[in-house]
């Protein structure tokens, strides 16, 4: 019987599940076992999957599950150099060039385990069956304003924090805007047509941001971008790869701009691919903005994993779009999961 275990998340500030209650009851009735973790984190309550019928485990239990139990987690696992022997669905950041992604692949290679990336799980056009997209872009944004805001009276954005619902989230927003400017800003959102632009734009528009809308028509000459200088902020919402033009060369910290927010939402600052030349490293929830230039002022807001300021929301979504892959896990060989088998293993030949 194949046997899903869906793992505690580790990472700090992270309280997404890729599962909820309700697939995993559709998941137990297809004849798919499951287990779930107990979680000190978790948005959504463990009493859920217990009435569901799943069996439940201790938190952090998984190394010492089954051996032909598939692990599922979202985010990184502990990054402590252990051989991984398990079959994991997991975001990986394995496949750009990521130095972690290449110690990630050896740690596979060394215990003879596979890696199902969430990020490359795809249909046979190659489109993405699942994403935090959205909500990346929806959080992204707010956090961006956050750092303009801040801006405005002279200083830098503190910490962010869980949003218990993305009504929440406007409202403590729109209070911190008008309490900082007399105006609103305006932002250019590059990849607008995606999931995460999408989100990115949703909310400025809710937030009474004026909103430029670029995608791949606006960028196939290859740049250079000087439209791009001339608004208070950019939301990069495309995925590092190659041939992505760049959007931002370093010679922007001290170009003459109107830009002085950075919104990367992508996130991809390690890789060679990446459109943002201006900074080296992700932020995170207690410093959510890296300055990179102090005058004129230049911040960056790269979070990787945005969602989770709004968990319940993100991971319900998520879910939902998962759920008809995940009933298919007893063909690991073919469809969704043998096009990620065969991803895996083109990038881990060599190692």
């Amino acid at each position: 019987m194949t046997h899903l275990w869906v793992r505690a998340e580790q990472r700090p500030n992270e309280e997404r599940v890729g599962i909820t209650p309700e697939g995993a009851k559709a998941l137990l009735q297809a004849g798919i076992e499951v287990t779930v973790e107990e979680s000190s984190v978790r948005a959504i309550p463990i009493d859920g999957y217990r009435d569901a019928g799943c069996a439940i485990a201790v938190e952090n239990s998984w190394p010492q599950a089954p051996a032909d139990a598939i692990i599922f987690g979202l985010k990184e696992l502990p990054e402590d150099g252990t051989p991984l022997t398990h079959r994991h669905i997991l975001f990986g950041h394995a496949y750009k060039g990521q130095p972690s992604g290449q110690i990630l692949l050896a740690r596979f290679k060394a215990g003879g385990g596979t890696l199902y990336d969430l990020e490359y799980l795809v249909n046979p056009e190659g489109r993405r069956v699942a994403a935090f997209g959205y909500w990346a872009g929806y959080a992204g944004a707010a956090v961006a304003l956050k750092c303009w805001a801040a801006q405005q009276h002279g200083g830098i954005a503190g910490p962010v924090s869980v949003y218990h619902g993305s009504a929440e989230l406007r409202t403590d927003l729109s209070a911190e805007l008008d309490a900082t400017a007399t105006s609103r800003p305006s932002a250019m959102v590059i990849g607008a047509l995606g999931r995460v632009g999408s989100g990115a734009a949703d909310l400025c528009v809710a937030m009474g941001v004026s909103v430029t809308k670029w995608d791949m028509d606006e960028t196939a000459h290859g740049g250079p971008f000087p439209e791009i200088l001339d608004h208070d902020i950019l939301f990069n919402c495309i995925l590092a790869r190659p041939g992505t033009p760049v959007f931002i060369p370093a010679s922007t910290r001290t170009d003459p701009r109107k830009l002085s927010v950075i919104g990367d939402i992508a996130c991809d600052p390690d890789s060679e691919f990446s459109p943002i030349k201006v900074y080296d490293r992700a932020t995170d929830w207690d410093a959510p903005a890296l300055r990179v230039h102090a005058e004129p002022v230049l911040d960056v807001t790269a979070i990787d994993n945005l969602p989770s300021l709004l968990p319940v929301e993100s991971s319900q979504d998520f879910a939902g779009q998962l759920l008809p892959s995940l009933l298919t896990l007893t063909t690991l060989d073919a469809d969704v999961w043998g096009r990620a088998k065969a991803t895996f293993d083109t990038f881990s030949k060599g190692l």
